[in-house]
């Protein structure tokens, strides 16, 4: 099957005409975020997004300040805009606060999709609901499949899980959809696993990531027109929409301190045995998507990074840069929440990456 690259969107618009109005909720996570940007620029006024009341900096044409728990302000909203579609991308991932918080995980993690499922079921909405890859421990070679068995190691993790029950018992014709790691912008800069790193080395704080957690990232361009796919389709039941490529958080972080031109001595890097016991971290919790593929006739995803080049070789490869290497923040937007551009290096990086190899 031929990856999608930059080809056309996988859903025109008119295709998904017959189910707006669109609701898209959790726009304060990354996925959200840039999903509800991706569909509102393509229906205008069309699309309308949820947010917390408490994240009052995020405003904007269609963006409404609602906390999930309000249900019967959920209700008022189905209720006066009589919804279509439903993306649900809510999902609290904070780990440790919710295994400091196991009953506020369940809230917006399992109540919440309980409440939209139910809304979504009374005004015979399309629901999409997305779920985590953190569903599993990683305790194996990673490589998931939608049937294997799940077995979170944190609280996060289990209520997502409690989630996706909910969503079945509730409405057997919804599409639920696993991500991983969405790599784009956030909305406050510091949240997602790209800003949040960069956050930390902009303002010349360590950051500690793990040699032997494993993830399968993708972009978020790409995430948007596969869940545009789903909005206008019919497919029920469970779906990985991991990337084709697995990759560690440190190396992640390597790519992020790298790209962005950052002191390397803020990164620093050992295995989850040596993390403390909160949050316990998963292992190799990378998917396989072969199930999404075979549905849509092609692999929507790119690997992440889009260029092999910016594949860290060792755990040193963000140390060992050319002098003249400039990294910043426009390269991250450029190469790492998008695939726009050919390569971070020109010239004397290309040698330099060579003899670094």
């Amino acid at each position: 099957m031929t990856s999608l690259a930059n080809a056309i969107p996988l859903t025109s618009r008119a295709e998904l005409d017959a189910r707006l109005p669109l609701l898209i909720t959790g726009i304060t996570g990354v996925a959200g975020y840039n999903a509800f940007h991706y569909l509102q620029k393509r229906y205008p006024a069309k699309v309308i997004g949820v947010r917390p009341r408490r994240a009052w900096r995020l405003r904007g044409e269609g963006i409404v300040a609602l906390d999930i728990e309000d249900v019967a302000a959920l209700g008022a909203l189905f209720q006066t805009h009589r919804f279509r579609s439903v993306l649900n991308c809510i999902g609290n991932c904070a780990l440790k606060s919710c295994e400091l918080d196991p009953a506020m995980a369940r809230q917006l993690n399992v109540d919440s999709a309980a409440a939209i499922a139910d809304n979504a079921r009374v005004h015979g909405s399309r629901l999409v609901h997305l779920s985590s890859d953190l569903v599993f421990s990683g305790k194996g070679a990673g490589n998931y499949r939608e049937d294997d068995p799940l077995d979170p190691v944190t609280v996060y993790g289990a209520s997502m899980a409690q989630g996706e029950a909910v969503i079945r018992e509730v409405d057997p014709t919804a599409a639920l959809l696993r991500i991983s790691l969405p790599m784009g912008p956030s909305f406050n800069r510091h949240a997602g696993a790209i800003d949040w790193i960069e956050s930390r080395f902009r303002h010349g704080r360590p950051a500690t990531l793990y040699f032997d957690e494993v993830r399968s990232c993708t972009y978020t361009d790409e995430l948007n027109r596969v869940f545009a796919h789903f909005l206008a389709g019919s497919e029920a039941g469970l779906f990985h929409l991991g990337g084709p490529r697995a990759i560690t958080l440190y190396q992640i972080a390597q790519i992020v301190n790298r790209v962005g031109g950052y002191d390397p001595a803020l990164l620093k890097g050992c295995p989850r045995a040596e993390a403390g016991p909160i949050p316990p971290r998963a292992g190799n919790v990378s998917m396989c998507s072969d199930k999404l593929s075979a549905a849509l006739g092609r692999n929507p995803f790119r690997a992440w990074p889009g260029d092999e080049s910016l594949l860290p070789a060792d755990r040193q490869w963000h140390v060992n840069r050319p002098v003249h290497e400039k990294g910043s923040h426009e390269r991250i937007v450029d190469q790492l929440y998008h695939h726009r551009r050919t390569g971070l290096c020109q010239g004397t990086c290309e040698a330099g990456m060579a003899a670094a190899d």
